[in-house]
């Protein structure tokens, strides 16, 4: 079996930031199982089984069942996600730091509107 022979490390690979090392790492089992899953998936035995599972969701009464309970709504959502465009990781990175930044600042005026409401009040009421 020939293995791939791995490529110099690049320029931008040493300047790698810790934040993107982290993320790699930390996905890297979930990586390494999806891979696992698609590898087992075109071998004999599952491809037959998921030939098998196709063949009986497709079934009317089986797709009466998932009307019924709800499962077409799911996978009708599901499928839907495929036609998203989801943004790039540096902009989703931008996207959830604005986002974080924006509740931390929304947050500390809300303390201090309810700091100086609670002083006012006790102000007005305790006097």
């Amino acid at each position: 079996m020939a293995r791939k022979l791995q490529a110099a490390p690049k320029q931008e690979d040493e300047n790698e930031s810790l934040v993107r090392v982290f993320f790699r790492g930390f996905f890297w089992p979930i990586r390494m199982i999806g891979r696992g899953l698609a590898w087992l998936g075109h071998r004999p035995p599952l491809k037959q089984i998921g030939h098998a599972l196709r063949w009986f969701f497709r079934l009317k009464p089986i797709r009466f069942i998932g009307t019924v309970t709800g499962l077409r709504f799911a996978t009708s959502s599901w499928q839907e996600l495929k036609f998203v465009t989801w943004p790039t990781k540096r902009e989703g990175m931008r996207l959830t730091s604005a986002v974080i930044i924006f509740a931390v600042i929304f947050a500390a005026i809300m303390a201090g509107v309810d700091y100086g409401l609670d002083k006012a009040f006790k102000q007005i009421l305790l006097k």
